[in-house]
C-alpha cells in the first residue's frame, strides 16, 4: 500500500461525510468517492449495510473487515441502487437477491462485482474488487514457497488428474485457480481445449472458453461437466466442489484423460480427502482421481513498525523461539499490518503408504501423518516459521488458524 492509498483510506469517511445529501447527484457522488477509494487501498470488499440508523459502510483490508461509517439513511436505497444501475440491475427489484458485474472498467481499474440482497431495514450490496487489469497473478507471484510452486507446476504439467485447492472461504482458493488456468495458458501457448464451468464466472481469462451455470435452467456443475465431455476438453475449471454429484463427475472426468482444477472448502489437505470421502465419494476416485491438494490460509504481513513481542509465543500455542506484535503505524493505518502473506501445504496422492491410507479410508490425523513423511511442510509448521521471521505474529496466527491447529 503506498503513500497516496493510505492518504485515500484515511480521508474517505471525511470526504464521504462532507458530500450534501440534498444534491441531486449525492448517490452518483458517493459511489464513485467509494469506489475510488477503495481501489487506490486495495480493498477486496465493500459492504453496504442499511440498518436503523443509517447506512452502515465498511470495507475489508487485507481480510479484516474495517469501518468507513454511518450514512444518512434516507439517502441509502439511492446509493445502493446506484450500485445496481453500475451492475447492471434491476433497479425495481429490492425483493430478491441480484448480481452483475460493473462492466465499463478503464484501463489500469479493477474489475468490479455487485450482490444485492433484501433485508429488514433495504438492500444490502456487498461490493467485490478483483485485480487491477493487466496484473493477474500466475503461478509464480502467488507469494508460495519456491518449492511448492515447482511442485505445483509438475502437478500443472500432468495431461489427468484432479488438482484441489482447498482452505475456508476468504483464503485466495478462487486466486489460485485462476493462476493455475493462466499457467497452462500461457505454457500452451493457446494450443490446449481449456473450458471452465462457474458461479459465477469471477474474472475473464484470454484462452479459456469459460461458462456460467444456471442450476435454474437445469445447467448445474454435474450436468456442465457430463456435457463438457462432449466438447473435446483438455483442461476443465470446476468452480467449486460442492456436493457429491459434481465430486463424482470431477473425479470421473479427471480419471478419463483429463486435468481438471477445482476448489473445496477444508481446513487441511487431509482434512479434504476426509471430507470428500465422508460425502460418499468412493476411495478408489479420490486415490486414482486426486493428482494433489493444496491447502492454503492468508495472514496478514506485519508492517515494518512491529516490535519484539512482550508475551513468550508458546502461551498463544505457538512453538516458536521468538515472535513480534503489531505496533501501528501512519503506513499501516495504526493496524500493524500491510498485505498479505500465504501459508499453503501441498499433498500429493502418489505415495504408496498414502494410497493405500486413502483406500482404507483412514482418518484426517493417519493422512497428514503420511503426507509429512512423504515430504509435506504442514501449515502449521510454515506458520511457525513466519512468526520467527517477524513476517506475521503469533495473534493473527491463532485469528485465522483458530485454536485447533496445534
Amino acid at each position: 500500500m503506498n503513500d497516496t492509498s493510505v492518504a485515500e483510506s484515511g480521508s474517505i469517511s471525511d470526504r464521504l461525510r462532507r458530500l450534501d445529501p440534498r444534491d441531486a447527484e449525492y448517490a452518483t457522488k458517493f459511489v464513485d468517492q467509494l469506489l475510488a477509494a477503495a481501489r487506490a487501498s486495495s480493498a477486496s470488499d465493500i459492504h453496504l449495510q442499511p440498518t436503523q440508523q443509517g447506512l452502515d459502510v465498511r470495507w475489508r483490508l487485507d481480510g479484516v473487515l474495517q469501518p468507513i461509517g454511518c450514512f444518512p439513511r434516507g439517502e441509502a436505497a439511492d446509493i445502493v441502487n446506484r450500485l445496481k444501475v453500475l451492475a447492471e440491475l434491476l433497479t425495481y427489484r429490492n425483493d430478491v437477491p441480484q448480481e452483475g458485474r460493473i462492466r465499463h472498467a478503464q484501463a489500469g481499474q479493477v474489475e468490479v462485482r455487485v450482490s444485492s440482497f433484501p433485508t429488514l431495514h433495504g438492500e444490502r450490496a456487498v461490493v467485490r474488487m478483483f485485480a487491477a487489469l493487466g496484473e493477474y497473478l500466475h503461478v509464480d507471484r502467488l507469494g508460495l514457497p519456491n518449492e511448492t510452486v515447482e511442485k505445483l507446476r509438475m502437478l500443472l504439467s500432468e495431461t489427468a488428474g484432479g488438482l484441489i485447492i482447498s482452505g475456508p472461504a476468504g483464503s485466495g482458493k478462487t486466486t489460485t485457480a485462476y493462476a493455475c488456468v493462466r499457467e497452462l495458458v500461457r505454457a500452451a501457448n493457446h494450443g490446449r481445449s481449456i473450458v471452465s464451468l462457474e458461479d459465477p464466472i469471477e474474472v475473464a481469462v484470454d484462452g479459456v472458453s469459460q461458462s456460467q451455470v444456471n442450476a435454474s435452467g437445469d445447467f448445474d456443475l454435474a450436468a456442465g461437466l457430463r456435457s463438457l465431455m462432449r466438447q473435446d476438453p483438455e483442461v476443465i475449471l470446476v468452480g467449486e466442489i460442492r456436493d457429491r454429484e459434481t465430486a463424482e463427475a470431477t473425479f470421473q472426468a479427471s480419471l478419463t484423460g483429463h486435468l481438471v482444477i477445482s476448489t473445496f472448502h477444508a481446513a487441511s489437505a487431509a482434512g479434504a480427502i476426509s471430507r470428500l470421502s465422508d460425502m460418499g465419494i468412493e476411495p478408489y476416485l479420490l486415490r486414482s482421481g486426486v493428482l494433489g491438494i493444496l491447502c492454503q490460509r492468508l495472514v496478514r504481513r506485519l508492517c515494518q513498525c512491529k516490535q519484539p513481542a512482550a508475551v513468550d509465543p508458546t502461551e498463544e500455542g505457538i512453538p516458536a523461539s521468538k515472535a513480534w506484535t503489531a505496533a501501528g503505524c501512519p503506513d499501516c493505518l495504526g493496524s500493524g499490518y500491510r498485505g498479505r502473506l500465504v501459508l499453503a501445504e501441498l499433498m500429493e496422492s502418489s505415495p504408496t503408504e498414502l494410497g493405500r491410507a486413502i483406500l482404507s479410508r483412514d482418518d484426517a490425523g493417519r493422512l497428514e501423518e503420511l503426507a509429512i513423511q512423504a515430504g509435506m511442510v504442514p501449515i502449521r509448521q510454515q506458520a511457525t516459521r513466519a512468526v520467527e521471521a517477524g513476517e506475521t505474529s503469533a495473534q493473527e496466527v491463532r485469528r485465522v488458524l483458530g485454536f485447533s491447529w496445534a
